[in-house]
């Protein structure tokens, strides 16, 4: 529901992302990461569920994505239960048939005085880009599509990624821009070190993007994080290949529903030559290794009957499974009341700043700010071992193209198609 006029808005409203709620239509104004390519094959259809909301996607015989509407307006069944006919879908129950390009009903087989041109699906934009399916969800005519160089244009992998976590996509959204975080969650990892998060050291700054959100240690060297609005990051994440060291990742967080959540992730790893082949082969070796979903393993653990010591970390994603336990450790859909903030939650606080900001223009009837990123606004992080300290998109060249490769561990894939598909848990 829209709050009230003249309330104020509250984080609160940040949280519910469903049909007719504020923060939802604010969402649906921008392009969406809402599949994989690769789990959508040519003349195949799924249901698709995002944002608290039905639709039906299919890939033509041709091989072109399309979403539509969800149920067919004769009977309302499925249509995802029905088959794909060249640029069509065809109803399962009736027959009848819709163009993926424009949702018109082409064909009423029952009907011998057809009333096709009284009828028509609604068509939702789609665009393919760097092995995701984006989609536009609100009303009119989408924005132009944003466009990331850095990850299609160097030498190496460009790898793509994605893993559900139950519990509401803010709380994953907010933990992004909290290093305070980092040196206790992830203290077994290399890059971490006790005051990562000193709050006095820690800044964030509006951008016109969103976020400028960084770390200065004692001895000068940054660490600069970008969040784009209004649910994009663009980040140094922390090292887990000894061939690639700090990883340059974009992630989206998208809501399935208000109590779970899909992160969409492109990895950028400039590796050529051996390096590339080791790298390869450990994503390959590791898809098939990793057969302890972190979310079950989550649940052991706050449940009381494991302890986080006692994963086996060649079997299960540590670094996810950490922040399973810190994320839903504040419940699936967390209660801000008793919360007490800090100087190091000012990233936390900068975002809540903008959010709460931009929905009460939304409500207002007022102007929402375009959000832009210039070339200036690139992570940065300081070397390891010695090296030299990276900026963002460093090797971008306009003659080069990464090859694209999945590396979601095969158990994960199984995991996100249950949530995107609509069913009840993804178990």
């Amino acid at each position: 529901m829209t709050p009230m006029a003249n309330a104020p808005i509250r984080v609160e409203d940040c949280l519910h992302t469903g049909p007719g709620t504020l923060a939802g239509q604010y969402l649906r104004r921008f392009w969406q990461p809402v599949f994989h390519g690769v789990d959508l094959a040519p003349g195949r259809t799924s249901p698709l569920r995002v944002f608290g909301q039905d639709y039906c996607l299919f890939r033509s015989e041709a091989g072109t994505a399309y979403l539509l509407d969800p149920r067919c307006p004769h009977r309302l069944t499925l249509l995802s239960a029905g088959w794909v006919e060249g640029e069509a879908l065809r109803c399962f129950y009736h027959g009848w048939k819709f163009n993926g390009a424009d949702g018109a009903c082409l064909e009423q087989p029952p009907e011998e005085d057809s009333f096709c041109h009284k009828v028509q699906l609604r068509r939702y934009p789609v665009r393919e880009y760097l092995g995701l399916i984006f989609a536009y969800l609100g009303e009119g005519e989408p924005p132009p599509f944003p466009l990331y160089p850095e990850f299609e244009r160097f030498e190496g992998l460009l790898e793509i990624d994605s893993y559900l976590r139950e519990c509401n996509y803010f709380q994953n959204l907010e933990n992004a821009l909290d290093m305070s975080h980092v040196g206790f969650v992830h203290g077994d990892n290399r890059a971490a070190f006790n005051g990562i998060g000193l709050g006095r050291r820690l800044a964030a700054e509006e951008s016109a993007w969103g976020v400028t959100y960084s770390f200065t240690r004692a001895d000068g060297a940054r660490r600069v994080q970008q969040f784009g609005m209004p649910n994009i990051f663009y980040m140094n994440a922390l090292p887990t290949d000894p061939d690639i060291g700090w990883q340059e990742s974009l992630f989206w967080w998208v809501p399935v529903d208000d109590l779970r959540h899909i992160q969409f992730s492109l990895h950028r790893v400039p590796a050529t030559g051996e390096a590339r082949a080791r790298i390869h082969a450990r994503r390959t070796r590791r898809r098939t290794e990793m057969d302890q979903a972190h979310q079950d393993m989550a649940e052991e653990v706050l449940a009381g009957r494991l302890r986080i010591a006692e994963v086996d970390g060649s079997r299960c994603d540590m670094v996810r499974l950490q922040d399973d336990v810190a994320q839903l450790g504040q419940g699936r859909i967390a209660d801000r009341s008793g919360e007490r903030l800090g100087r190091g939650d000012v990233g936390v606080i900068a975002i809540r700043k903008l959010w709460t900001r931009e929905l009460t223009a939304l409500r207002d009837g007022r102007e929402t700010l375009h959000w832009q990123r210039g070339p200036e606004i690139v992570p940065a992080v300081w070397g390891l071992e010695g090296g030299a300290g990276r900026a963002g998109g460093e090797g971008t060249s306009e003659q080069a193209r990464a090859d694209i490769e999945d590396v979601r561990p095969f158990l994960a894939i199984d995991y996100q198609l249950r949530a995107l598909r609509g069913e009840a848990r993804a178990r």
